[in-house]
């Protein structure tokens, strides 16, 4: 109508840049107070005080506590915040579609190192915490779960498992030998260099899972 004041348009590309600073902020708030505090003393309100944003809007975004530590777990083992599964990021991309099997096993001992590095202190933290926690971690069990099932299921089908193997045993080997708490067992415990762990993963790995070579005569 004749005197009135123009609206403003709806700015969606500024809304969802906000809402991305915000997330970013509170994760990261909620790293250093889990890390500075412990993971009971880290409430919604000192995370929303902390991050510059209200307890309504990480309650909104999370969904709560554990839908917040699930996100930052996540964000961590990924190493960024993109919306890309780790199947589809691109040095498991190339650990797929590389033929040569000790090839490919070398390279899957440098992904697995490289996730375990970046989530073992946020793992250690999280499994002191009780089963508070619980559901957290087995949910991130559960996908990485699913992702060791995925990459078995790829070496049967490209011919890179021993003929005798059973595909299920070799997914709960495979589980077992790439998770956090065996990298922290042996870095953390035992003392070994990150690069020691991966190449003995590597080795393990070709050594239990290929096919034997034949022999001739």
């Amino acid at each position: 109508m004749p005197g009135e004041t123009p609206r403003r348009p709806y700015n969606s590309e500024r809304r969802r840049e906000a809402a991305h600073r915000n997330r970013a902020a509170v994760l990261a708030a909620c790293r250093e107070l889990l890390f500075r505090d412990g993971f009971h003393a880290t409430t919604i309100r000192a995370v929303a005080e902390r991050a510059g944003v209200s307890a309504e809007t990480i309650y909104k975004s999370f969904g709560g506590k554990p839908g917040m530590v699930k996100a930052l777990w996540d964000i961590t083992l990924a190493g960024d915040d993109e919306p890309v599964a780790m199947a589809d990021r691109p040095q498991m991309r190339e650990v797929l579609r590389t033929t040569d099997p000790v090839a490919k096993f070398l390279l899957y001992a440098a992904f697995v190192r490289g996730l375990n590095e970046r989530v073992a202190a946020l793992f250690a933290l999280l499994t002191q915490a009780g089963p508070d926690v619980g559901e957290v971690l087995a949910t991130a069990e559960q996908e990485r779960l699913t992702g060791v099932t995925a990459f078995v299921t790829h070496l049967e089908e490209t011919g890179a498992l021993r003929p005798d193997a059973d595909p299920a045993h070799v997914v709960d080997a495979v589980w077992a030998l790439a998770g956090p708490q065996l990298f922290t067992q042996l870095t953390a415990g035992r003392g070994w260099p990150a690069a020691t762990y991966e190449e003995w993963l590597a080795n393990t790995l070709t050594a239990t899972l290929l096919p034997l070579p034949s022999r001739e005569g």
